[in-house]
């Protein structure tokens, strides 16, 4: 069964019932519903809270999406209960061309002659090229390591960061105590780690404060790795140039949240990398298959990590 929306409940539900039948013609995929039978397996995004208390026969849970944070704070998951996110699944060339897109925008000065444009002012500003705008990604996951690879590719300085240390040809790696020298040497950040106990409100005042002068934040992972006054008191006083907000803490975000209003930030609304159902239905029907050849499928969730 699939339980819990990424989108429209009955619109999600019944793509993952279709693309997953047709994927196992030998299994019986069902949208949940508080009648249905006990199942092996369950799809979920964010179930209702009475969902592990009537399926209390899973083998496996898999996540509709990349993180699991949601699923690891949800009050009835079971201690024991196996965890499985998707990987990918045609998120990452989505990840890519928005990073791409707002790094472009930053160092082609874009905000910069929209505000000459409105101003009615026809001027020239100083070029800067590529090799001149060293990008930083935070989190080397599966996502973080395509976006890294792909901006180095496209001719930026690429550093990386990660919870243990990494080697990846063409990107300058940092982990532990390399913390505040990454920072120091980005003029973008790109968030991509995940949601733990160790990254919730990560990037405060203090390490907001260790990015280079006028540097440029671009959150695409989770809204709560960073603290929204810190990010507007970074902005306000021009130790920051800008942000673009993909992930709030609540979403969708209040109406009434000064980030709408900011004249610094850019959002979105949760959309860098959608999960594209018949992907991912492809990843988890090979996942089940693997299983039930007795293998150890790919995307298993450490929850002493939290990813």
């Amino acid at each position: 069964p699939a339980a819990g929306p990424a989108g429209p409940r009955s619109t999600w539900a019944e793509r993952w019932r279709a693309d997953l039948g047709r994927l196992l013609p030998d299994h019986s995929v069902e949208i949940w519903t508080p009648a249905s039978p006990p199942a092996e397996y369950a799809v979920a995004w964010n179930p209702p809270v009475g969902f592990f208390d009537q399926q209390n026969a899973l083998k496996v849970l898999f996540s509709a999406g990349a993180g699991v944070d949601a699923l690891l704070q949800h009050p009835r998951l079971p201690a024991g209960l196996t965890i499985a996110r998707i990987e990918d699944a045609g998120m990452g060339d989505q990840m890519v061309e928005y990073c791409l897109h707002e790094v472009l925008r930053i160092q082609r000065r874009f905000d910069d002659y929209r505000a000459l444009q409105q101003a009615g002012e026809w001027r020239e500003l100083p070029v800067v090229r590529r090799g001149e705008l060293p990008v930083g990604i935070f989190g080397l996951g599966v996502l973080g390591l395509q976006v890294a690879r792909e901006l180095a590719a496209f001719g930026y300085p690429v550093s990386g960061y990660s919870r243990s240390q990494a080697s990846h040809d063409s990107i300058r790696c940092f982990s532990g105590d390399g913390l505040r020298e990454f920072l120091g040497g980005c003029r973008v950040l790109v968030l991509l780690a995940p949601l733990t106990a160790q990254t919730r409100g990560f990037f405060n005042a203090e390490r907001l404060a260790w990015l280079a002068q006028g540097a440029s934040l671009i959150n695409v992972a989770r809204g709560p790795l960073v603290v929204d006054a810190a990010l507007i008191a970074a902005l306000d006083s021009g130790h920051l140039a800008g942000a673009t907000l993909d992930v709030f803490g609540q979403e969708p975000l209040p109406a009434e949240h000064p980030f709408w209003r900011h004249p610094r930030i850019r959002i979105t609304p949760h959309v860098s990398a959608l999960t594209l159902a018949d992907l991912s239905a492809r990843q988890v029907a090979g996942r089940i298959r693997a299983l039930e050849r007795g293998e150890k499928p790919g995307g298993l969730v450490d929850r002493n990590k939290g990813y």
